[in-house]
């Protein structure tokens, strides 16, 4: 499986031309039904190699953590040491300097680059803040900034180093840890808080998936699998707070709040359907399958509540899928030019 910045990259080289990768696409979405632009493609696997390749790296990181947490430096006297993250951190970047910047391997570069964020994170939370409690000590959550500062600079390195676009998505998480810890450091009663504060700091994340969307509307180069683990990273960090606050994690909803469920998944159906990103429907879907089923239950049906919810929810999902080009055409169409010249395209050719 070929992703859309090898083409380019295979165009580069003088692999291919300009007008053959532009035939190949158009060849491809005849084939599919669909035009590439909806395709939201990434890639994550080119083979078996990539499995073999991960269980294995995942093993020698394993291994390195466990040594390194028996090198007790600067360690707190219980608990893990900081040469466990930074064990892994470091083993993380060697070995993506063979299988990402020579082997351009998907899947263990995304294991690699998760490994050497919170390897790194990991490292410097340990060596800063001990075993502190950030319930009870305020510089604590200053401690923990720091860490998550520390981070995102080394991420912003791995980045400058590999290309991979999931890295851009650890940088924004650090970076949103670090603003959330920060305004805890100064104003201790925010803990009591941290729904409303991830929610914000999830918006955020989501204006800057925007931001590389627009950037790249036909979805031909990084940038556009850049933005795809930024929306996958946004929509959690808006999802769950939102139903936090509706009272959703107790597994049950009343008639009112299952109803606010089922228009605000629709309202996100919309924005997904808009965007021509479906991560905000999947995030979701947990919360929208418990309120329907509690709806379900209340009418009596109660052995039948999950069935008939699932059979509803996946119906409906699967004739979204279905007739995805043509919803979206006919939402788009609908909004005002100047936003829908912004969103990406709805074929290829209106990119162009």
């Amino acid at each position: 499986m070929y992703s859309e910045t090898d083409i380019d990259g295979a165009v580069d080289a003088g692999a291919l031309t300009a007008a053959a990768a532009a035939s190949f696409r158009s060849h491809v979405a005849a084939t599919r039904a669909t035009p590439l632009v909806d395709e939201e493609s990434f890639r994550l696997l080119t083979g078996f190699n990539d499995i073999f390749v991960s269980i294995a790296a995942v093993l020698m990181l394993v291994a390195v953590g466990w040594i390194g947490n028996e090198i007790r430096f600067l360690a707190p006297d219980h608990g893990p040491a900081p040469m466990l993250g930074f064990a892994v951190a470091a083993t993380a970047w060697g070995l993506a300097e063979y299988f990402t910047r020579i082997r351009r391997m998907a899947l263990p570069s995304i294991i690699l680059l998760l490994a050497f964020a919170g390897g790194l994170f990991l490292g410097f939370a340990i060596s800063l803040a001990g075993n502190g409690d950030l319930e009870k000590d305020r510089m604590v959550a200053a401690l923990l900034a720091g860490a998550a500062a520390l981070t995102a600079a080394g991420v912003w390195m791995h980045w400058r180093r590999f290309q991979v676009p999931v890295t851009v998505a650890a940088a924004a998480v650090s970076l949103a840890g670090l603003a959330v810890l920060l305004l805890v450091a100064a104003v201790p009663m925010l803990r009591d808080h941290l729904p409303p504060l991830i929610l914000v700091a999830g918006l955020a994340v989501f204006a800057f998936a925007m931001w590389w969307d627009m950037s790249d509307r036909a979805r031909l180069t990084r940038r556009s699998d850049v933005a795809f683990w930024l929306h996958l990273l946004a929509a959690p960090m808006i999802v769950h707070p939102v139903f936090t606050m509706l009272g959703l994690l107790h597994g049950s909803a009343d008639p009112a709040r299952a109803g606010i469920v089922v228009l605000l998944y629709v309202l996100m159906g919309l924005v997904a359907l808009a965007i021509d990103r479906r991560a905000l429907m999947v995030s979701a879907l947990a919360y929208v399958l418990v309120a329907l089923s509690s709806l379900i239950e209340q009418t009596g049906a109660v052995n039948l509540a999950f069935g008939l919810t699932a059979l509803i929810i996946g119906s409906a999902l699967l004739l979204l899928s279905a007739f995805w080009q043509t919803a979206r055409r006919g939402l788009v169409n609908l909004l005002p030019g100047e936003v829908a010249v912004k969103l990406p395209a709805v074929d290829r050719l209106t990119a162009a």
